[in-house]
């Protein structure tokens, strides 16, 4: 994984680093696997614009992604690592011993042709997918279930993992990205490794067009606008508003959202980083 900076030849690419797209060995989905994707740019069935600073953006196709990994015991073969615009990891297309193709998010250091696993019965090596009550302590995982048979929702977004600290009974302990260290079932799966293309946070946009390839429009700062606008507006000057808040009023920068009654609270042993 790496990233290249480019020449200064034109201003937009004086501060742009791109990935260097090294791992990539296919440039073309495969088509089985892809499905539409239709834009709304933030607007609701009437038309009306109900999500601010969203439209436009380039082309794209939704890549089915197998979060679940639900194909025990049967051998898989990677076939390519490819590029999805959905998503900031790589992802790996997966051949079946059973004539099946699927993708899954790619951890760092898979490589073509290496087979990967899912189930009871494999073992903890990179890319293969597992019951956590059978993940060896301080295995680094990631694709992490919530919930047995929902398919992985944490540690999905490129160079993240967590750490499997403890087990409990029938819960694990399991370190998340955030810091937090919250109890999930055994019986709930994840890959392990680290997931690709960890060199993303250190790509520079280089210029304002970058993000309307991305579909984000411009955004207007709420100290800007007037007090009729936004909580923040007005003000002589350059007057910072008071304390940080949204549109609505409701405080940011430290203010705490999470409900003190919320039922998961029970799982979380240690909350995250402040």
């Amino acid at each position: 994984m790496g990233v290249r900076k480019l020449k200064p030849v034109t201003p937009g690419q004086r501060f742009k680093v791109l990935s260097a797209f090294e791992t990539i060995t296919a440039s073309k989905p495969e088509k089985s696997l892809v499905a539409g994707k239709r834009r709304h740019g933030g607007r609701n069935d009437t038309g009306k614009m109900t999500v601010r600073n969203v439209g436009g953006g380039h082309k794209k196709l939704y890549r089915v992604i197998d979060f679940k990994r639900d194909k025990d015991g049967v051998p898989g073969k990677v076939k390519a690592i490819e590029y999805d615009p959905n998503r900031t990891a790589r992802i790996a297309l997966v051949y079946y011993a059973d004539g099946e193709k699927r993708y899954i998010i790619a951890p760092n250091g898979i490589k073509v042709d290496q087979t990967v696993e899912s189930g009871e019965k494999a073992t903890p090596e990179v890319g293969n997918a597992l019951f956590l009550k059978d993940v060896p302590f301080g295995t680094i995982i990631h694709n992490i279930e919530l919930r047995p048979g929902q398919g992985g929702v944490l540690a999905r977004g490129a160079g993240g993992y967590a750490q499997l600290t403890a087990k409990e009974g029938k819960y694990v302990n399991v370190k998340l990205p955030s810091g937090e260290t919250r109890m999930i079932l055994g019986t709930c799966k994840a890959t392990i490794g680290v997931v690709s293309n960890g060199d993303h946070q250190l790509q520079t946009i280089g210029k304002a067009g970058g993000n309307r390839w991305r579909g984000k429009r411009p955004r207007t700062r709420g100290v800007a606008m007037n007090p009729v606008d936004h909580p923040m507006g007005g003000g002589e000057g350059k007057a910072s508003g008071g304390h940080p808040r949204s549109r609505t009023g409701l405080p940011a920068k430290g203010f705490k959202t999470r409900s003190k009654k919320k039922s998961s609270n029970r799982y979380i042993v240690e909350k995250r980083k402040k």
